[in-house]
């Protein structure tokens, strides 16, 4: 493959992506305290709509999914159609977007829930960190392990919310089972202690995203459906000495349903469990036939190579994308890049550090102007 790898064509779900640069989901809280998505979320989409393919920030399935401080949700009818108010935008700029579908599962708090404990496999803490409740930041609570009532009730939910993606107008859906949320706590040996059939054997430990797929695939087509996978990820309390073994079914479980890509969060710069050599893309090369994803932390460089040795079919990109709203210009043309070095409008607020970054050409021509003053 040519040095310019990252902007060759790529055919996903019927459709022709214009490069293989994904816009990475991450959560900005910008819905406000109703989770409605609004203007200013559409407008941020609309301004990366040239990425071969968006995937948005993680999105509630349910109340009970709720975990995070103004994020959305796709579960009302008033959030069905702000969604689709920002599909509409990014289609009619030429863009790509699925809905990422979230339950935080325990990496949530009682305050998100009217005083109801958060679910999740079992009744294991996160440890460590603090969490940002509409009260202010409190310790995580000891959760409630789910009765199969619950197991299934969520599976419905997870299965309405892929009904609502649809009548919201995205291009797929993919299901979040990353970053210690409530798919990820099932399949970790640490957060799923149980002794009946989704818990103790990875097969078991497995069987809760393999219904929530199910559910999911009675609804989209295999080809406009993603997973979301963090083998090597510490975040929320994560890290099994069996990651490996445990990834390694799953992703064989996953081959089989012939999904749209597998969205793998290979890289390390955000935290690795170190319980063993990490997983890399190539591994899972080996065990997935269809779209794989990168993600992590690329540069564009390492984005390259990755594709170019054949290890994935497409990067996702994430922080270097919220400053950088015209990121596949910057990257096809050597511009460079506005350093995003400060956090602090990273999750909540208004427009500021969220739809205010310049693209390249606007930044020269805003200095072009000065100099003539």
């Amino acid at each position: 493959m040519s040095e310019s790898s990252l902007f060759t064509s790529l055919e996903w779900a019927g459709k022709s992506l214009e490069n293989r640069m994904v816009l990475a989901p991450m959560t900005r809280a910008r819905a406000g305290s109703d989770r409605i998505p609004n203007k200013i979320m559409g407008d941020y989409y609309v301004q990366r709509a040239d990425a071969g393919l968006i995937i948005t920030e993680a999105t509630a399935i349910s109340e009970e999914g709720n975990g995070w401080v103004d994020a959305p949700g796709i579960y009302t009818d008033e959030m069905v159609a702000g969604w689709r108010s920002i599909t509409e935008r990014v289609h009619e700029a030429g863009g790509k977007i699925i809905l990422q579908l979230w339950h935080t599962g325990r990496a949530s708090h009682s305050d998100f829930h009217n005083g109801e404990l958060p679910f999740s496999a079992s009744a294991v803490a996160i440890e460590g960190d603090e969490i940002h409740t509409p009260k202010g930041k409190k310790p995580y609570e000891v959760p409630q392990p789910m009765t199969h009532d619950d197991i299934r009730r969520t599976v419905a939910d997870y299965k309405h919310a892929a009904v609502n993606a649809k009548a919201a107008g995205f291009d797929g859906v993919e299901v979040h089972a990353a970053n210690g949320y409530l798919p990820n706590q099932f399949l970790d040996s640490r957060s799923n202690q149980r002794s009946d059939e989704y818990g103790g054997s990875v097969d078991n430990r497995y069987r809760f995203l393999s219904e929530i797929m199910d559910a999911v695939l009675e609804i989209w087509p295999a080809e406009h459906v993603g997973v979301r996978l963090s083998p090597n990820g510490m975040f929320n309390d994560m890290g099994a000495d069996d990651f490996r073994d445990t990834f390694t079914f799953v992703a064989q479980q996953l081959n089989k349903l012939e999904l749209g890509y597998l969205h793998v969060m290979d890289g390390l710069a955000f935290g690795f469990h170190e319980r063993g050599e990490a997983m890399s893309l190539a591994e899972f090369r080996a065990l997935f036939d269809g779209m794989l994803m990168g993600n992590c932390g690329y540069t564009q460089d390492e984005a390259e190579k990755r594709i170019c040795d054949g290890d994935a079919d497409m990067i996702a990109f994430g922080r270097p994308w919220i400053t950088n709203p015209d990121l596949p210009t910057r990257f096809k043309h050597d511009y460079p890049l506005t350093a995003f070095d400060d956090p602090s409008t990273w999750y909540g607020g208004s427009e500021e550090g969220y739809t205010d970054y310049e693209t390249y050409r606007e930044e020269s021509g805003k200095a072009a102007m000065e100099s003539l003053t």
